[in-house]
């Protein structure tokens, strides 16, 4: 289990490129459903997740780049189906990007489970991400954009 940001740091130091976070069950109910688009049906050539290594266009810290990709994760306290929240939870993966899934995210194959990631390591990310920058814009702003392109 990680508890602090700097942990997934010291991963990306350790370990080198190819750390990704998902959100699911785990990687044991991910193999037994098998990754599928949920709307078509169609398999996936990998999982679908939010890759830690910040883009090289990021000059900030490093620490806000993986904050702000935790923060796009949904806890498991936002993520209640028919009154009922499912067990799932952010987990550390590594593995080989192997294409792009339906709505952008990386797909990834070839994958090595690295951890779980505690709920106040999330609160920690959003905490980081909502001080240092206005996240309700970038938010909204998103919004406007899948609305313009509806």
């Amino acid at each position: 289990m990680l508890y602090r940001l700097a942990e997934i740091e010291r991963l990306l130091d350790d370990g080198g490129p190819g750390l990704y976070v998902r959100f699911s069950a785990g990687y044991a109910a991910d193999l037994e459903a098998g990754p599928a688009d949920a709307e078509s049906g169609l398999p996936l050539p990998g999982l679908p997740a939010h890759p830690l290594d910040p883009e090289s266009w990021w000059t900030l810290p490093r620490s806000e780049w993986i904050a702000r990709q935790l923060s796009r994760l949904p806890a498991p306290r936002h993520a209640p189906r028919e009154g009922v929240a499912p067990e799932r939870f952010a987990w550390l993966l590594r593995g080989r990007e192997v294409g792009r899934g339906p709505e952008g995210d990386v797909l990834v194959a070839d994958v090595h489970v690295v951890g779980r990631l505690a709920e106040c390591l999330i609160e920690q990310a959003d905490r980081l991400w909502a001080e240092r920058f206005d996240a309700v814009l970038g938010r909204r702003e998103a919004e406007q954009v899948s609305v313009a392109h509806a």
